[in-house]
């Protein structure tokens, strides 16, 4: 029998089971409106929507470095090329607003996307939300507006596809066009790959030792498509070494993504993850006979890359939904006294997807700098904007074509010795004249507390005058520039 045949008896009372399954309707539409109240963390994505816009406006990729005052005309790598301009045209579009709640419905819909697979095939209602409650709350702390969330959509309809289980030709069919759409709306169907052949291993293995059962053909022609889809970009066979230069920088630079669990920077983020990991295994534990080793194997290798650099955490979420919802329905059930009507689910979705964006206009962290960077677009200066590297997407989207950047969050544009020079600046070795230099700055945008040095250096100098300084972030301008009035 399937492992994720309907829970018809349950553990909830025939009386009782209806109004709770109501209830548990409501889960989808709660995930989405509690996306939708959180803020704007994520400093990238000012510089991709830029980037995005120039992708529209020249109807393709952009194949030369527009944004970096060191490195302007330089070859640029493509990487998230048609994500960023998706995410740009939909924020052109409707604002931000718009972004968010489509963002919202991308990241969501990773999730979603197996757990109704999961339905379809039988499992419960409670089973399939319990699922979405345990790994929601495990990921919920990596939420924002970001390519990223293309990943996770494309990996949980991947995850759908191998649950439905339509034959190989279809898995095939579908599955190819949704592997190379993937790697170029975020590069990192590596990941679909891996987790396919994880899926494959437990058949694989029983069919060599002889046991009954044929090759697990469906996720061995998946894995192989999207190896295939790794090179499926206008980047070709360089993307292996841009990511790789990539995740070097990250690791070097100390992005905490793309660190483990347990350093000191990940762990609150780890908690609920740890938390998740541990109710699911207590409930594997009490019914092993509803384990699917396949659904276990993808879940147990992204678990390992998780613990290794958390930015897996998204696809090990996606894969723990069929997992939990599995082990979470009983086989031998009689019949559910009612089912629910349709648009019980989707109408409060609708709901919030409509009234949300009203009732939680955007909001942004106070350390993403948009009050000063609007205060600097008072003076009508033009040339490079020394920021924090952080700094650099907010400054890109606000000033580009006027300005330019010194660094960014983009760890691959930047050579190692580049990053090492940056953090020579931030320790105080660089001194300001050093740094006038090399980039001629127009004005400085800095975190006076992160960048302690050089902020200390420049309120000190006579050339410089401050015209903003709240919330630990301050503007300096060239002293000979006079005040605004």
């Amino acid at each position: 029998m399937d492992g994720c045949q309907q829970d018809k008896n349950g553990v909830i009372s025939a009386g009782k089971r209806l109004p709770v399954h109501y209830g548990l309707a409501l889960v989808p539409a709660v995930m989405l409106l509690i996306l939708l109240a959180r803020r704007v963390w994520d400093v990238d994505i000012f510089w991709q929507l830029k980037l995005g816009e120039l992708i529209l406006a020249r109807h393709g990729p952009v194949r030369a470095e527009p944004f970096s005052a060191l490195h302007l005309g330089e070859p640029l790598t493509t990487i998230s090329w048609l994500g960023q301009a998706v995410m740009a045209q939909v924020r052109l579009t409707g604002g931000w607003d718009l972004l968010r709640l489509f963002d919202a419905l991308c990241w969501l819909g990773g999730l979603w996307a197996p757990a109704a697979a999961c339905r379809a095939r039988g499992a419960s209602l409670n089973a399939v939300m319990l699922a979405l409650v345990l790994v929601f709350f495990a990921v919920l702390p990596t939420a924002s507006i970001r390519p990223q969330s293309f990943a996770l959509l494309c990996f949980g309809l991947l995850l759908a596809l191998r649950r439905l289980d339509p034959g190989l030709i279809w898995t095939a069919v579908l599955g190819a066009p949704l592997l190379v759409l993937w790697q170029n709306l975020h590069p990192s169907v590596s990941v679909g790959v891996i987790a396919m052949a994880a899926s494959a291993a437990p058949g694989a293995l029983g069919w060599l030792r002889g046991r009954k059962g044929s090759v697990p053909w469906a996720p061995v022609v998946l894995a192989l498509i999207g190896a295939g889809a790794i090179f499926a970009t206008p980047d070709g066979v360089s993307v292996l070494a841009v990511s790789a230069r990539n995740a070097a920088a990250s690791i070097a630079i100390g992005a905490s993504e793309w660190l483990p669990l347990w350093i000191p920077a990940n762990r609150t983020t780890a908690i609920p993850v740890v938390i998740t990991a541990l109710l699911a295994l207590l409930l594997l534990r009490r019914h092993r006979d509803r384990i699917d080793p396949a659904e276990l194997a993808v879940a147990l290798v992204l678990f390992v890359l998780t613990v290794t650099a958390y930015r897996f955490v998204l696809f090990w979420a996606a894969a723990m939904v069929p997992v939990i919802a599995r082990a979470a329905t009983a086989p031998d059930a009689s019949s559910e006294p009612a089912k629910l009507p349709r648009g019980v689910i989707a109408v409060p979705l609708l709901l919030v997807a409509v009234l949300g964006p009203v009732v939680l206009p955007a909001r942004f962290m106070p350390s993403i700098p948009l009050d000063a960077i609007a205060r600097l677009k008072q003076e009508h200066l033009h040339g490079t904007i020394y920021g924090d590297f952080p700094f650099g997407g907010a400054i890109i989207d606000s000033g580009y074509p006027a300005w330019r950047v010194a660094y960014d969050g983009r760890y691959y544009r930047y050579s190692r010795h580049e990053w090492q020079y940056n953090g020579g600046i931030e320790n105080g070795i660089v001194p300001l004249v050093d740094v006038v230099h090399k980039w001629h700055p127009a004005a400085f945008i800095l975190n006076a507390h992160h960048n302690a040095p050089l902020a200390q250096a420049l309120a000190r100098s006579r050339k410089w005058r401050r015209i903003y300084a709240r919330e630990g972030i301050v503007v300096y301008v060239p002293a000979r520039i006079r005040p605004r009035a």
